[in-house]
């Protein structure tokens, strides 16, 4: 392997949490933040060799994430765009700390040039040109469409916070509790048993496998540790795995396991052991 390609692929693992950032806060979701993520880094590996010398990794491996969040939202519904006058809107150069704490639901919220605007200049610290040159818009629209989602979203914040996640039926919740209990007790027969013979593991930011076997494999590092203790819960009303760290917080997650379950069996595992910068501003809830 090339020098250049090793420190490349170094520049994608550095930017992977700050792409996180940017992504999860364009659709609204930690977790299909992170499906953009993956995206868009499958699409920059591809297109680096014909890219030539690039000024500015960063900022090309951001427009491609860019592109890829609006790729999604355009497959999800069609985009609201803002309507911004220029002439009467400008927006300080400093960022608003303020809105780095945002919930991530309120971001969907905005137009997408508003969103694109506000999160590389408030949470991730870009300049206005450079967040220009990222989102493909003229600097004066930037500004105008800082302004607007900045207010906005000071709007959103004072909102109530009590929105409810959607409930979990009994066969669900009884499938996702099984799943669990068997890390609980360390009855990791009973967790393979329940795996499709076809099940899909995602370590995210790591590797990939597929087939019973291979996740077996994987379930094997959970059977030799205890340093970690479990849950049933819903992650953005997903059902998922909570994982605690004996030695960091019985009381706050360290991370997640995203759970799919087709029938009685496990067809999808997304383990982010490895990819908690995905934490940020996620909403979960045990199922008890």
């Amino acid at each position: 392997m090339s020098d250049k390609v090793k420190d490349f692929e170094r520049l994608l693992g550095e930017l992977r949490p700050k792409l996180h950032r940017y992504c999860a806060r364009m659709t609204g979701s930690a977790i299909d933040g992170e499906d953009v993520v993956q995206d868009a880094l499958t699409k920059a590996v591809a297109a680096r060799a014909s890219a030539g010398v690039l000024d500015n990794p960063q900022a090309w491996l951001f427009r491609i994430a860019h592109n890829a969040a609006l790729d999604f939202l355009r497959r999800r519904a069609p985009l609201r765009e803002g309507d911004e006058d220029l002439d009467m809107i400008a927006a300080p150069d400093m960022p608003d700390p303020e809105i780095a704490t945002t919930r991530l639901r309120s971001f969907i919220r905005l137009p997408a040039l508003q969103r694109s605007a506000v999160i590389l200049k408030d949470v991730l610290g870009h300049s206005l040109d450079e967040a220009a040159a990222i989102i493909g818009s003229s600097e004066p629209s930037v500004k105008a469409a800082l302004q607007r989602g900045r207010k906005r979203l000071r709007e959103l914040a004072r909102e109530p916070e009590d929105i409810a996640l959607p409930p979990i039926d009994g066969a669900a919740r009884a499938r996702l509790v099984a799943y669990v209990d068997g890390f609980k007790a360390g009855a990791f027969d009973a967790v393979r048993a329940m795996l499709a013979e076809d099940v899909r593991l995602d370590l995210v930011a790591r590797l990939t496998r597929t087939g019973k076997s291979e996740v077996g494999e994987y379930l094997g590092r959970y059977a030799a540790s205890d340093q970690w203790v479990f849950a049933a819960g819903l992650v953005e009303g997903r059902t998922a795995m909570l994982v605690f760290d004996r030695e960091v917080s019985l009381d706050t997650p360290s991370y997640f396991v995203m759970l799919e379950f087709d029938g009685d069996r496990v067809v999808l595992i997304r383990d982010f052991l490895l990819a908690r910068y995905a934490m940020e501003g996620i909403e979960m809830r045990a199922v008890v």
